[in-house]
Formats: structure tokens, sequence, C-alpha cells
């Protein structure tokens, strides 16, 4: 994600290293290349346009202090004006009617019934929310299918109704059906065209001003660049919508999208697809994505993802564990699902700052632990429980049991010692800082 506006980026503040002040000619020859890099990232000319102005006359009114760098200058007031550019701050959704009626919007193939899934499954698990998803979709093959699919997928109820062509009736009587059974929020899921043309444009209109939703989102594809910023102002023209979800946010996309869609509609992007599983989706914070722009990383989403997966009770007892030399492959193989859960290996890699960089050119594949998982599960119970006991002949079984080589088990092995030592040092440390003043002075 961003990567080449990233290495492009950094090209054009390295004109102002080893400069001992910022002037005029450095500063309109290192925007030069960043206006560049903009454009090449598929943003609104006008947008970078504007953009670089403002970060010039920011610049030349910046006294630059002897500990600071002009470049480190520079880059902090680019990152400054990115996070501005993409909203300043973060956007939330609202959620309080009785029940709660979220409208989406959008192209078809924008990731409109994929997002509705994901969110209702967000807002359930987050919010606390009793949804119920409305299948309004009433033109696309399989929609309401897919809907289904997607409901059953994370035990979310689904409105449907079988040979009425009318999404108007549909998304009213989805809202009736929420008040009778208790949902507290409803989402709307609605048909789209391969292009933008009138009888969607009345279809979706009518069906906003018959349910009257707390919040209506208009979800674009960012891969498609610019069209999706000229997409969303016909949109908002005509619906006046309260946000933008960007979906496919992990593929091959140059960002233009994301950096140029609050200009142009002067509405917040409020939520990010970032992959294919239910749980890929993000609230977008402005200032964390202008940090990953920029190459520093984003530790705050990665902590909190690590937060939302690991359980603070197995924590605990894994803890007690380590402490008395009990961790085993069993627990192991408990830390590999918890980290598989947070997703995509390529992007947690990038949230840590010079590690995205680094990873860049390196292909992390979504079955790295695959081989490791197939040696473990090729493991007796007692294997699993004692680890020491793998000798020689065991492992050369482990080796054909799950079609690695003795080598890979060997470094499994190797490096679950390793883990296991670390751990109960990190562990260790952690017990003893919690120590009182008294107790470390006996």
């Amino acid at each position: 994600m961003f990567e080449n506006l990233s290495d492009k980026l950094e090209r054009s503040f390295k004109l102002l290293k080893g400069e001992g002040r910022i002037t005029e000619l450095n500063v309109v020859e290192t925007l030069k290349e960043v206006r560049r890099a903009l454009l090449d990232a598929d943003v609104n000319y006008k947008v970078a346009k504007t953009f670089t102005d403002t970060v010039k006359e920011k610049a030349m009114g910046q006294n630059v202090l002897t500990s600071v760098k002009p470049s480190q200058l520079m880059v902090k007031i680019v990152h400054d004006e990115i996070a501005q550019l993409m909203g300043g701050s973060t956007a939330d959704i609202n959620l309080k009617g009785s029940p709660a009626v979220i409208l989406m919007s959008g192209l078809q193939g924008s990731g409109k019934t994929t997002f509705s899934g994901k969110l209702a499954n967000m807002l359930k698990s987050k919010r606390g929310k009793n949804p119920l998803l409305a299948a309004c979709d009433v033109y696309r093959p399989a929609a309401v299918e897919q809907l289904k699919i997607l409901g059953e997928q994370t035990g979310i109820s689904v409105y449907s109704e079988a040979g009425n062509k009318n999404p108007v009736e549909i998304a009213t009587n989805a809202i009736l059906e929420a008040k009778k059974t208790g949902k507290d929020l409803v989402i709307v899921d609605t048909a789209g065209r391969l292009a933008i043309d009138e009888q969607m444009m009345q279809e979706i209109a009518a069906i906003k001003k018959a349910i009257n939703p707390d919040e209506t989102l208009f979800v674009v594809d960012s891969m498609t660049g610019q069209d999706a910023v000229n997409t969303a102002k016909e949109f908002n023209d005509r619906l006046d919508f309260d946000g933008v979800v960007l979906t496919k946010l992990d593929g091959d996309t140059r960002g233009g999208a994301a950096l140029s869609i609050r200009t142009v509609v002067d509405k917040p992007i409020k939520f990010v697809g970032t992959g294919e599983k239910m749980d890929a989706l993000d609230v977008f914070h402005p200032s964390r994505m202008a940090d990953r722009i920029l190459g520093m990383g984003d530790i705050v989403s990665l902590v909190e993802k690590a937060q939302e997966q690991f359980d603070e009770e197995e924590t605990k007892r894994l803890q007690k564990r380590l402490v008395k030399n009990q961790f085993d492959f069993n627990d192991f193989m408990s830390q590999i699902k918890q980290i598989k859960r947070m997703g995509n290996l390529k992007d947690l890699a990038s949230m840590i700052p010079g590690v995205g960089k680094m990873m860049k050119d390196i292909d992390i594949k979504e079955n790295s632990f695959k081989n490791i998982e197939a040696i473990i599960h090729s493991m007796t119970p007692k294997e699993k429980s004692n680890p020491e006991i793998l000798n020689g002949s065991r492992r050369l079984r482990l080796a054909k049991g799950s079609g690695t080589s003795v080598q890979e088990v060997n470094n499994l092995i190797k490096r679950f010692d390793q883990t296991r030592k670390m751990m109960k040092m990190i562990m260790t440390s952690k017990g003893s800082d919690k120590r009182t003043p008294s107790s470390k002075r006996q």
C-alpha cells in the first residue's frame, strides 16, 4: 500500500539532505519532486498543486533549529499536510437511531456487499450492536445469496424478500422487522451499476428518502484511482452522503483516491478495507495513514490489532507457564493462531517503523506458517507437551509426516527454544518490575 508514493517522497526529501538551511531554491526543487510523486500516485492535479503551495508557504516561514535538519523539518510539514489533506481527525459513524440505519451506495464491483458484512461484524464485536443486514440489491445475480453467506459467517441475520423487485419496499420492511425483533442497527446493501446512470441515482435517492438513514456511506474501490474521486463527486451531488469507505486498499493501489477524495467532496473517509477476511476492516485515521505513507510505520494500529486478538486471561496463563518453564508446542501453536488473526503479515510488518521499507521486495505469503503448523500437527500429544523428547528418530518421523525436511523440523525446534527463552526473559523482567520498592530493597 502506497509503496511507490513512499519511495518517491523519500527521494524528494533527499534533495534537502546536507543542506544547512531551508531556502526558496531548495524548497522549490524538493516540492517539484513531491508534486511529481503525488501526480504519479493519481492524486488530483489541483489537489497536488494546492498541497505543495501550502507546504512551501509553511516551510519558508519556519526557522530551523540547530538540532533539526531541514529535511526532517520538511518531512514533518509534509506529514501534517498529508494528514490534513485526508481529513485531519478521525470521523466517527452516527449510530444514534433506534434502530440506527446505515445506507450503502456505490458502483457495482466497489465491494459494497462485502463491506456491509464487514461493518456489521465490526459493530457487533466492537460496539456491542445487534445488526440486521437488508438485502436490497435485486438486480445482481446471487447478491442476496452472497449477503446471506456473509451473515452466516458472522452470525448476523439477513432480511430479504424473495420475488420482490422493489428495493424501497424491502428497505422499509427491513427496518420494521428490526424494530419487531429487537435489532438496534440496520445496514442496507443496495444495487450498483457498472457506470453511473440516472435510473440508479433515482433508485438510491428514493431509498434514502424513504428510510431517512442516520448514515449514508459511499463505498469506492481505491484501485480505480482518480476515477473513484470523480464518481464520489457525482454521488455526493445527488445523495449528499456522510462519509467514504475505501475498499481494496491492500492491493496495488497508488493512493490517489485516499489523498484526493476528502478535498474534492469535503466528506471524511471513515473506513478502509484491507483484505478479504471479515475482520479486515479498519477505522480510517488520517495521521496514522500519513505515518505509513512517509514510511514511519503505525505502531498504534499494530498495538490495537494485537490487543484485539490477545486474550488477557490467556496471557496470564501463558506467563505462569513460562515462569515454570512449561511453555510447549500447544502454547506455541496458540500464539501462531493469534498472530494470523491479526491480518496480512506484510501489512503488519509495514506498521513497524523502518521495517516496511526493508520488507517491500520480500514476498511474505499468507501461508507462511503452513509448514510450521504441519510439523506441529504431526506431533503426538506427548511430544507437544514435552519438546525435549524430540530426538533424531522422532524428528525424522515428523519430517515425513508433515511433508517437510529434517532441516525444517530442526529449524522449528531451534526457533521454538529461542522464543521460549526470549518470552521467559520478558515475562520475568515484567514480574520483577511489579515488585514494590521495599521488596526490591530486601
